[in-house]
């Protein structure tokens, strides 16, 4: 007998990206609220480290909810398998969420002890999302590489993730926060956002595209894993004079990528955001090649933490707009359009990541750090808002899921 499933009316949790997405985009505002009143004076102080925080929470908890409401998704269709249960999702959901929620509550109260089981239930939830997505991968016969790809992501990051709950147990051991703020990166985003835009990414052009010649070649993704393992390794061990030895590879490879994948005939801005969004995935390693160089030539460091908001702001804070944007319009029977919200809500994220990464060559750079994390803000709530209702409420065309 199947398991009693929830009531219809509730369409929260008909779909694995319904509630996670929901759960994600409530976490995004709520963390960036965070880190805005951290940086402006109007919070106090963590026990941990604040800019450690900000990362640990946008890398293990914000992101890999939508991340996880994706593969829950797609996985079982990749590899033509039963789709998953509302019980195979919603302890995930429930995890993610306490996660967050505990341990923003723990740094805005100072409560170590909430702090402590936020991470806890983050790695509960993690746990959970992985069990499901192993079991696919376990089943399947097919050699289905990007799952295999995105799976080692998560693995990674995984490693990242015990590793701050280590450092939390053994806060005399900082090279284990270390450890995670590297691996959330090159380790586990990177692989994964990088995955994702190689399977999908010409699959959406080919479809609305006029003679678009679809090109995802698993060369790619070969060539790719040593390099970004490469840049993280070398991150660990400090050699940040080494870095452009992997990052100009990477910076052909994903320059290559964008060129071949690129639409040159008329496309819609649903498709094109997705285009510009990865763009920045070269400029971040274009500005991490130059500052390798230039600390290796002059042992001088410049540019700051500039290349890594490239990444985090332009790369994964444009992709998850656009991205999201896309996988929501399709998944709630709405036309695939990108809609003015959305549209304002990524060239808003394309403005504060200009403003984050050129702030790091300004002589007083705290107050554009503070206008970027403002910027965010504002421009994420209207899309959050619209986004939260989509999830909330039943498909536009009636259809289940």
């Amino acid at each position: 007998m199947a398991v009693a499933a929830l009531p219809a009316p509730f369409p929260l949790a008909a779909a694995p990206h319904r509630l996670l997405f929901f759960i994600g985009a409530a976490n995004v505002l709520a963390a960036m609220a965070w880190w805005t009143g951290w940086l402006g004076g109007l919070l106090p102080a963590p026990a941990v480290p604040a800019g450690w925080m900000h990362a640990f929470i946008m890398q293990y908890q914000v992101l890999p909810t939508f991340i996880f409401g994706f593969l829950l998704t797609v996985f079982p269709r990749w590899m033509a398998q039963a789709e998953a249960s509302r019980w195979h999702y919603l302890p995930v959901g429930l995890g993610l969420v306490l996660g967050q929620g505990l341990t923003l509550l723990g740094l805005v109260t100072g409560s170590a002890l909430l702090l402590h089981i936020g991470v806890v239930n983050t790695l509960a939830g993690w746990i959970a999302a992985m069990a499901v997505l192993a079991g696919w991968l376990a089943r399947d016969r097919s050699g289905n590489w990007h799952a295999v790809s995105c799976f080692a992501g998560l693995l990674m990051g995984l490693a990242g993730l015990l590793a701050f709950v280590a450092y939390l147990h053994f806060p005399q051991e900082p090279r284990l926060a270390f450890a995670m703020l590297k691996i959330g990166t090159f380790g586990l985003l990177v692989p994964v956002y990088s995955t994702v835009a190689h399977r999908m990414f010409p699959f959406f052009a080919g479809n609305v595209v006029a003679g678009y010649r679809s090109w995802r070649p698993m060369w790619l993704l070969a060539a790719s894993w040593p390099l970004w393992l490469g840049h993280l390794a070398l991150e660990l061990a400090h050699l940040y004079q080494w870095l452009w030895l992997v990052d100009l590879p990477l910076l052909a490879i994903t320059g290559l990528a964008l060129w071949r994948w690129w639409p040159r005939a008329k496309a819609p801005p649903l498709l094109r955001v997705l285009f510009i969004g990865y763009a920045w995935l070269p400029i971040a390693l274009a500005l991490y090649a130059a500052q390798s160089l230039w600390f290796f030539g002059t042992g001088e460091f410049t540019l700051g933490r500039g290349p890594v908001h490239a990444v985090s702001i332009g790369f994964f804070g444009s992709l998850l707009v656009a991205m999201v944007t896309r996988v929501t319009q399709g998944h709630s029977g709405r036309p695939l359009v990108l809609g003015n919200i959305p549209a304002l809500a990524f060239i808003g994220m394309q403005v504060v990541a200009v403003v984050r990464v050129g702030s790091e060559l300004a002589a007083n750079p705290a107050p554009w750090f503070l206008a970027a994390s403002i910027g965010w803000v504002l421009v994420f709530l209207p899309w959050v808002m619209r986004s939260l209702w989509i999830y909330a409420t039943p498909r536009a065309d009636g259809r289940p899921g």
